[in-house]
């Protein structure tokens, strides 16, 4: 993108000013501020995560000058500042601590620097439709010697991965795209016609990144021609994957031409152990995969069909919504059915994800308590507040909304007689809200336009479903939906096995009891999250791997006999009696049904995509 007139634009320049001290200096100019009452403001949450951070509370530093004479500036709030009358240019210089090594904010040391806009670029009031030039400065630290810059900003005057300036076409795209800079391996591939980079930081010996490149391509023209099956044209001129190793870590955010990960080291393939198959393909690489289809496919869910409170955004507080279950859930629904219809993994393998997530929604008792609607909602205040009472009291809108897609999928699949189906309505949404987003059509979805969309494009009346499985929390009818597509759902858990129903963790020496679900063994004895196990009738209750430690103990005895727990709770020694009862762990399989007839098999290869 180029301008004609930089003096229109809003001018920042950023660099990792202080690497052991992880800060950002960030400067920031404006040509023609407004002179009575400028304001200044950064968001207080990034879009794709709900919950309110607070990233001014980053900013160590501040202050403001025109023509080099000082400016006063007062902060009115806890993320707005005001500078005061004044004349002509205007001139903000400000450091902000990032030691946050997350996707959602900023990180500084000498092994790398990346930033989300969100957390370090000031926001000019009134002046958010402007172009936006940022000049991305070198560390003058040795460490960064070669250092080089990883964004899906357009170069302005800079050179592709280099430092310099890049531009955006408002302070929305601004903050929507992430930057990396560091020593990171490439690796690049055409999704058709469409270059798409993928940026690792981070220590990865003998990376197979020719696995990577081969899958992700897989991925990406599987989710482009999803959307765009006849013109198979993605909805960015280039898409940039950046993602971040580390020992041990997982979590990903979307932007409009980009995403940022954080993934395991050993997630990712080596040269070395070759993935020969899709039976044999690794569950930890498949996780990551996994991560990446769900971000992707958020290129045109949530980045584009949005929400219509989210079309803008309002990042000052929270922005309430319920259709969360739709854009994360259905997303969480298509990120791994993406995979298995590029062909990268089988159907049984397919089926082993689906029976593992609704084994994880089935073990507490929030999916009976809080509806998706209702978890969306309330996403700001509980899912991403989680504690000691999470399993017992919510529903994970990720989780239990994939299910719901994919119970919506095969029964629109099933009433319509393969006729209609999910894909349908998405590309419906897509047609009428996605496509021409950032092309002056910025209307995002209503609650209400939600249901009727589905109504319309498939012709049957989802009232009743809605009312269950979206607003309510009836278990969803899935044994009986996947009947009809030659699968069979079948209850594995082992029965009459003893157990104490609670979640441990290791703390040193100590085995600290982490959640306790309600209705088991542990609550109706009075054991508490953050008690300390001690020891099961007078035998100490080891720490050393301690969920399969207390498993074996527990393995002595039978569900109904009476046992003695002592616990630490805070520094007072208390003791329950508990008598055992069956730990109903869920765990459910999908296997291919061996009474399937002609006409499921069809149904399920239409569904999955499959050759016949």
């Amino acid at each position: 993108m180029q301008i004609d007139d930089t003096m229109q634009a809003i001018h920042y320049s950023i660099e990792a000013s202080d690497l052991n001290a992880h800060l950002f200096r960030v400067t920031l100019t404006i040509n023609n501020p407004d002179k009575n009452r400028q304001l200044f403001r950064l968001p207080a949450w990034i879009p794709g995560s709900y919950m309110i951070r607070e990233f001014a509370r980053n900013i160590v530093q501040i202050h403001a000058t025109c023509d080099d004479r000082p400016v006063p500036l007062s902060k009115i709030d806890k993320h707005t500042w005001q500078a005061e009358a004044f004349s002509g240019r205007l001139h903000l210089v400000y450091e902000v601590y990032a030691w946050d090594l997350s996707v959602r904010s900023a990180h500084v040391d000498q092994t790398h620097a990346f930033f989300n806009g969100s957390s370090v670029f000031l926001e000019v009031v009134g002046y958010e439709a402007l172009p936006h030039i940022v000049d991305i400065r070198k560390p003058a630290d040795p460490a960064a010697g070669t250092w080089r810059v990883a964004t899906a900003l357009p170069e302005y005057e800079a050179q592709r991965y280099g430092f310099g300036t890049y531009i955006a076409s408002d302070y929305d795209e601004l903050i929507d795209s992430p930057v990396e800079m560091g020593h990171f391996i490439l690796g690049q591939f055409q999704a058709y016609g469409i270059p798409h980079e993928i940026v690792i930081t981070g220590r990865v010996p003998n990376l197979d990144m020719e696995r990577i490149e081969s899958d992700l391509k897989k991925i990406c023209e599987t989710e482009i021609a999803f959307f765009e099956p006849e013109i198979k044209k993605a909805p960015v001129s280039r898409y940039v994957f950046l993602i971040m190793v580390v020992k041990n870590g997982y979590g990903g955010l979307e932007h409009r031409a980009s995403t940022a990960l954080l993934c395991s080291r050993s997630s990712l393939p080596s040269i070395n152990r070759k993935q020969l198959s899709p039976q044999k393909i690794d569950e930890d690489y498949l996780q990551f995969l996994g991560l990446c289809s769900h971000e992707y496919f958020h290129t045109w869910n949530v980045k584009r069909i949005k929400p219509a409170v989210f079309a803008p955004y309002d990042l000052q507080q929270e922005t309430y919504t319920r259709l969360l279950w739709l854009f994360e859930g259905f997303t969480s629904y298509y990120d791994d059915l993406t995979i298995v219809r590029s062909g990268i993994i089988d159907v049984s393998t397919y089926l082993h994800q689906i029976a593992s997530t609704i084994n994880n929604v089935l073990r507490g008792r929030g999916h009976l308590k809080q509806s998706v609607a209702d978890a969306s909602f309330d996403a700001w205040i509980k899912y991403y507040r989680q504690d000691e009472n999470s399993p017992n009291a919510l529903v994970s809108y990720y989780t239990k909304g994939s299910l719901v897609a994919l119970a919506l999928d095969l029964t629109i699949r099933l009433e319509t007689g393969n006729a209609k189906s999910l894909d349908d309505v998405m590309r419906v949404l897509w047609q009428r809200y996605g496509r021409d987003f950032y092309k002056g059509a910025n209307r995002g979805i209503t609650d209400p336009e939600a249901k009727a969309i589905m109504e319309e494009v498939t012709g049957l009346n989802l009232q009743g479903f809605f009312e269950k499985y979206i607003y309510g929390t009836d278990l969803l009818p899935l044994a009986d939906l996947f009947a009809s597509f030659g699968i069979a759902m079948n209850d594995t858990t082992v029965s009459s096995r003893p157990g104490l129903d609670i979640r441990v963790k290791r703390s040193g020496n100590d085995c600290i009891v982490t959640h306790v679900f309600e209705g088991g063994t542990a609550h109706r004895a009075g054991i508490s999250a953050g008690d300390v196990l001690l020891a099961l009738d007078g035998l100490r209750v080891s720490a050393d791997n301690p969920s399969a430690s207390l498993e074996k103990q527990l393995a002595r005895y039978s569900v109904g006999e009476a046992v003695e727990i002592h616990v630490f709770r805070r520094d007072e020694l208390m003791r329950f009696d508990a008598v055992l009862q069956d730990e109903h762990i869920p765990k459910y399989i999908l296997t291919l049904s061996k009474e399937e007839t002609a006409s499921m098999k069809e149904a399920r290869q239409h569904w999955l995509q499959l050759s016949p």
